[in-house]
């Protein structure tokens, strides 16, 4: 019974998050806690299902197995953006994480078996820590998955565009990918009777010929887009800039109704949760990224979520490395 409840108070917690506001950043959190608590019940259901024995036995290497691999997986992922991306503090991500991971694994095993207590103290102190961060990891990338594969697919009266770095005055694959998207949905809307406009937000930067707002629309112009349905906002520099200066475009030509913000998949919860910060009636749809360059991606989109509550998730890593030298010197 309490095994049960375990279950059922975050779950409940989730469903109405849900409910209430799919883009909140919680919802992530009440779903990795429903789906911690059923480890517990899968275990004590194992005893009398034969089945659920074998899943739990099988779960469980699936996990170890993983744990293990991770750290290699995100060292061969580093190397493989390096040679693709070149060289920058972003396309490092996966490298360094991965690095970082065999450090404190390597660290792990050469301290919890030492006599010094300050030194398995720190030892079981710092798995805590990389346990709450794998937890919240796991809750938001399951949660970016789930948030990206629901909610309203059509019935927009705007599609905006979030602009990304040019080459040039080229539009690269992974701006071309968000384009391709919008270009989609539109002509969705078309299909049924409807014209958006197309908000296509991005300034110039200093390595950039034209503006990502310019670059985009004559790339879908080229598509057969309408120039007259394709509006520019040029000034965006950040995703949060993207939101809010559009939102004050349409505000000015009188267009309130539904609107939907087009990036690449990797970048579609925390672009959700900045339009609910800002109060922005608008879903977010993703485009397909190269498979290489999500996992470094994520991390980065994770580091700025993280970034968001940076008292709360100090104050619990602290208290969990704090309790890992307790239990060492108990």
């Amino acid at each position: 019974m309490l095994i049960g409840m375990l279950v059922v108070v975050p779950a409940t917690f989730f469903v109405v998050g849900m409910i209430r506001d799919r883009r909140r950043l919680s919802n992530a959190i009440w779903l990795g806690l429903t789906l911690l608590m059923l480890l517990p019940l899968l275990a004590a259901g194992s005893r009398d299902v034969w089945w659920l024995g074998i899943a739990s036995v099988v779960g469980a290497l699936v996990a170890v197995l993983a744990v293990a691999l991770l750290p290699w997986a995100l060292v061969a992922n580093g190397v493989v953006m390096l040679r693709r991306e070149g060289r920058s503090i972003g396309n490092l991500l996966s490298l360094l994480a991965g690095l970082a991971l065999l450090g404190a694994m390597v660290f792990f095993v050469w301290a919890i078996g030492r006599e010094n207590a300050w030194l398995r103290g720190s030892a079981i102190g710092l798995f805590l820590v990389c346990g709450y961060v794998a937890f919240l990891f796991v809750s938001l990338l399951l949660y970016s998955v789930l948030y990206g594969r629901t909610g309203r697919r059509s019935g927009f009266d705007g599609i905006l565009v979030l602009g990304a770095g040019l080459m040039g005055d080229q539009v690269p694959p992974l701006l071309a990918s968000r384009l391709d998207r919008a270009r989609e949905l539109y002509e969705r809307e078309v299909a049924d009777d409807r014209e958006p406009l197309i908000v296509v937000s991005g300034g110039r930067g200093e390595d950039e010929d034209v503006s990502e707002a310019f670059a985009m629309r004559e790339y879908l112009v080229e598509r057969d887009v309408p120039e007259s349905r394709i509006v520019l906002e040029d000034q965006a520099r950040t995703t949060e800039e993207n939101l809010r200066y559009t939102r004050e475009l349409l505000d000015e030509r009188g267009l309130t109704g539904r609107l939907v913000a087009v990036t690449n998949n990797y970048h579609v919860f925390r672009t959700a949760v900045l339009s609910r910060k800002l109060r922005l009636r608008l879903e977010v749809v993703g485009s397909p990224t190269a498979w290489y360059f999500v996992p470094s991606a994520f991390l980065r989109e994770f580091a700025a979520l993280l970034a968001r509550n940076p008292f709360v998730h100090g104050t619990a890593a602290s208290l969990l490395f704090a309790a890992g030298l307790v239990l060492a010197h108990a």
